[in-house]
């Protein structure tokens, strides 16, 4: 995710400088055929892509909203994790009297999570954290973070029989893990149901036909500073479809998704350091990026 405002300008004006080339290019042959060969096709009136331009706008705004609400809900979902995993840590010690294995495993937890949502493997935060006991169900298992839960809850099971502890407390222990089953839902839900095509290839399509007429209707007022005039509009609906189009899918590998790393990598740390076990070294921000 970029958390620097200079760097995110930087970052968006490159993604889209090709397109605007293309674009700026275009408007180079609009003016040449205009102003030298005096094309009269060209001589059309401003008023239909004043409208479009309008109608577009609220299309981006409509769509670059919807693609937000997926962004923020990953976020929220992602703090409830965090919360929950932080609660289970601390509940573990003081109500079923330690087990750091379980806290260890809860601790890979939210790698186990962000490898499954970005569909990559496990890397060497899981083979490190994660008990060798429960290693080989989890990974035999489709749904990996699904399954160390259900392992994480036989453990805390266990402790219950064990210590003949009371149901009360079981259930209080248990309902976290169920806030998290239920946050682990919710960003499944997201990535395994993505915009509707209305969504996210239409205010695309648009915007490249808004940018190819554009130039059209320009010439007649700009003359030979067309390519100016509208390659800076271009940008800036470029810039806006580009934004909608890098939010609406939050859990990728994309400079915008979410810093699924560093939330794990703290979750990791407010675990550990409890029990005396070191984490891992945090992530540092990379040219204004934070993995």
């Amino acid at each position: 995710m970029i958390v620097q405002r200079r760097y995110g300008f930087i970052r968006l004006f490159k993604e889209t400088l090709p397109t605007i080339a293309i674009l700026a290019l275009w408007d180079l042959v609009v003016v040449i055929l205009f102003q030298i060969y005096h094309q009269d096709w060209m001589e059309q009136p401003t008023l239909p892509i004043s409208l479009m331009g309008s109608a577009l706008a609220l299309f981006l705004g409509i769509r670059n909203n919807a693609a937000y609400a997926r962004w923020w809900e990953g976020r929220t979902l992602w703090g409830a994790i965090t919360n929950n995993c932080r609660s289970f840590g601390r509940e573990t010690a003081s109500l079923l009297g330690g087990r750091p294995d379980l806290a260890r495993a809860m601790a890979a937890y939210p790698h186990v999570l962000r490898a499954a949502l970005r569909g990559e493997p496990t890397g060497e935060d899981v083979q490190r954290l994660m008990p060798e006991e429960m290693k080989e169900r989890v990974f035999a298992c489709t749904n990996g973070p699904n399954a160390l839960l259900y392992m994480i809850g036989l453990g805390v099971r266990d402790e219950v029989i064990k210590h003949n502890i009371d149901g009360a407390v079981h259930g209080t222990v248990d309902r976290i893990l169920s806030d998290i089953a239920n946050a682990q839902g919710g960003l499944e839900r997201i990535r395994n149901t993505p915009l509707p095509v209305q969504y996210s290839l239409l205010p695309e399509i648009a915007t490249h036909l808004f940018c190819i007429v554009l130039p059209l209707s320009a010439v007649q007022t700009l003359g030979w500073i067309t390519p100016l005039g509208s390659s800076i509009i271009g940008l800036l609906f470029q810039m806006l479809d580009r934004s909608g189009r890098d939010l609406q899918e939050p859990f990728s590998s994309s400079v915008h998704a979410l810093p699924m790393a560093t939330m794990a990598r703290t979750i990791e740390r407010d675990l550990l350091q409890p029990i005396g076990d070191k984490p891992g070294a945090p992530f540092a921000v990379k040219h204004g990026v934070q993995p």
